[in-house]
C-alpha cells in the first residue's frame, strides 16, 4: 500500500474536432471569460502582494476550470477569502460554477473497463463494494447530512478496444495515451451510458489486467470539455486501484471534483514527507490521515456550514464555545459554532475549529483546538492550508500517524497558543460536559 498521493492532471484537447458523442454537437473551446471584480482593498498593514502567490509544483494550474463567471454567495462574510484564479482556491466568496457543488443530491455513475487482453477475475459488485456505500457515507458525515453522493455502478463491463499495456498506464503518463484512453472509453462507454443523467462520472478499470498501475489514480481535467449526451464532461475520475482499494481514496478524488486542493506537499524530485503541511488533519491532505474530516473551512466554503456557525473574530479579545467539528448536526437544530476565523490579509486568514473523536474523526489519536493558515490565492499542491503546531517540539501517534510531528498539533485545555508571526493567541479554557472547547481568541 502506498502512502504517496495521485495528484490531479490537466489533459489538453481529447477529441477530434467531430468528437466520439452519441447526443449533442462538437464541443466549441471553453474560454476564460476573464478575472472577476475584485472586493473592496483589504487594508491591513501585513496585506500580502498578490504577486507572490506560490506557483504550483504539480502542474495543476487549470485556468480555463478556475477562472469561470463567479456566483455571489452574499452571506459569506467580512471574513471569507475573495476567490482567486488559483488551481481550487482557497477563497470561497463566490461558487465557481465550472464544479458541481454538493449541497444537493448529486448522481455519480461508475463505469468499469476491461482489456481484450486480460478477462476479468472479479466483478462490477465486488469492485463497486470496495468504494460504496463507504465513500458516501463519508460526505453524509462530514456534511451533516446536507449532502447525498448517489452512486449508480454499471452491471456490466465496458470492453475497450485495445489491450491494457498499449496505453501505457502509469502514474506520470504521457499525456497523448492519457488521452487516447479517456476517448476510447467514453466511446465504448457511450452506447451504454446515458451520461446527462450524472454529475460525477468515474471511469474504473479492471484491477487485474497486467498493463494497469494503481498509481495512475487520479481526477483529470479538461481544458476543452468532453460531451456526450448533450451533456459537457469536465473532469472524470479515473481508477485504477487494486483489489481492495486503499483507504478513502475515492473520497479524496471525489473532492477535486467539488473544487478541493490537494493539500499535501510535493517533494520536487517525488522523495521525502508529502504532508507536512496538513498531517493527518484532511482528507485532501492524506487519505490516510487518523483524522480525515474536512477542514472547517471547506465545509463552510461547499456550503454545509451555515452563516450562523461560523464566527469572524475582529480585533479585541472573544470568548466563544466551539462545537466538534465532526459531531453530527442535532435533528432539527442549527448547531453553535464549529469555526471560527481571524482575517489577517486580503488573501490570507488563520482558523481554528475543534477536533475529537467524533464521526469521521473517530480513530484520532489527539484531540483539541486545531489552528490553521487559509491563503486564498495559493493554487492546489502549492501549501494552501498549513496547520500551525501547538506544540512543535514533540511529536505523537507514531506508527499510526502519517506524519507524526502534526498529530498532536491542537491546542489542549488549559493551554495557550500564539500564532507566529501574527498578533493572535489563542488560550483554551475549558471543555464542557457536551463535549464543546470553551476558547478565547485574542487579536492585538
Amino acid at each position: 500500500m502506498s502512502r504517496i498521493p495521485h495528484p490531479e492532471v490537466d489533459v489538453p484537447r481529447q477529441l477530434p474536432r467531430r468528437g466520439l458523442t452519441r447526443g449533442g454537437r462538437n464541443p466549441r473551446p471553453w474560454r476564460d471569460p476573464g478575472p472577476w471584480g475584485d472586493p473592496k482593498p483589504w487594508r491591513d498593514p501585513r496585506l500580502r502582494s498578490t504577486a507572490a502567490l506560490l506557483t504550483s509544483l504539480t502542474a495543476l494550474a487549470a485556468t480555463s476550470l478556475v477562472a469561470a463567471p463567479a456566483v455571489a454567495e452574499g452571506a459569506a462574510g467580512p471574513c471569507a477569502l475573495r476567490r482567486t484564479t488559483a488551481h481550487h482556491s482557497e477563497g470561497l466568496d463566490t461558487w465557481n460554477p465550472a464544479y458541481p457543488r454538493p449541497v444537493r443530491t448529486l448522481n455519480a455513475v461508475m463505469v468499469f473497463l476491461s482489456f481484450p487482453d486480460s478477462p476479468p477475475a472479479t466483478t462490477p459488485e465486488e469492485l463497486a463494494a470496495d468504494h460504496f456505500p463507504a465513500t458516501s457515507q463519508f460526505f453524509d458525515r462530514a456534511s451533516y447530512g446536507k449532502f447525498e453522493l448517489r452512486p449508480d455502478p454499471r452491471r456490466e463491463w465496458v470492453q475497450m478496444p485495445r489491450g491494457s499495456r498499449e496505453y501505457d498506464i502509469k502514474r506520470d503518463w504521457n499525456a497523448q495515451r492519457r488521452a487516447a484512453y479517456l476517448r476510447d472509453a467514453l466511446a465504448a462507454a457511450d452506447p451504454h451510458v446515458d451520461f446527462s443523467r450524472y454529475d460525477v462520472v468515474y471511469f474504473v478499470a479492471d484491477p487485474d489486467a497486467p498493463g494497469v498501475d494503481s498509481d495512475a489514480t487520479k481526477v483529470v481535467n479538461f481544458d476543452r470539455p468532453m460531451r456526450a449526451d448533450g451533456t459537457e464532461i469536465r473532469r472524470i475520475v479515473t481508477v485504477f486501484e487494486r483489489h481492495p482499494p486503499d483507504r478513502n481514496v475515492l473520497a479524496h478524488e471525489t473532492g477535486h471534483v467539488f473544487d478541493l486542493p490537494d493539500l499535501y506537499h510535493r517533494p520536487t524530485d517525488g522523495k521525502g514527507d508529502w504532508d507536512t503541511h496538513v498531517g493527518d488533519w484532511d482528507l485532501m491532505g492524506s487519505q490516510f490521515g487518523l483524522a480525515p474530516d474536512l477542514f472547517g473551512w471547506h465545509k463552510w466554503k461547499l456550503g454545509w456550514l451555515e452563516p450562523q456557525q461560523v464566527r469572524c473574530v475582529a480585533a479585541g479579545a472573544e470568548r466563544l464555545t466551539l462545537e466538534p467539528l465532526g459531531s453530527p448536526a442535532v435533528r432539527g437544530a442549527l448547531g453553535g459554532t464549529r469555526l471560527a476565523v481571524v482575517r489577517t490579509g486580503r488573501d490570507t486568514a488563520i482558523a481554528l475549529e475543534a477536533r475529537g473523536a467524533a464521526g469521521n474523526d473517530h480513530a484520532t489519536c489527539t484531540e483539541g483546538v486545531l489552528v490553521y493558515e487559509v491563503r486564498g490565492g495559493t493554487a492546489s499542491g502549492g501549501g494552501p492550508i498549513k496547520v500551525l503546531d501547538a506544540h512543535p517540539e514533540s511529536e505523537s501517534c507514531w506508527g499510526d500517524s502519517v506524519y507524526p510531528q502534526l498529530a498532536d498539533a491542537p491546542v489542549r485545555v488549559g493551554e495557550t497558543f500564539s500564532v507566529p508571526d501574527e498578533d493572535v493567541r489563542v488560550e483554551v479554557e475549558a471543555r464542557t460536559a457536551s463535549g464543546a472547547w470553551t476558547v478565547t481568541v485574542a487579536v492585538d
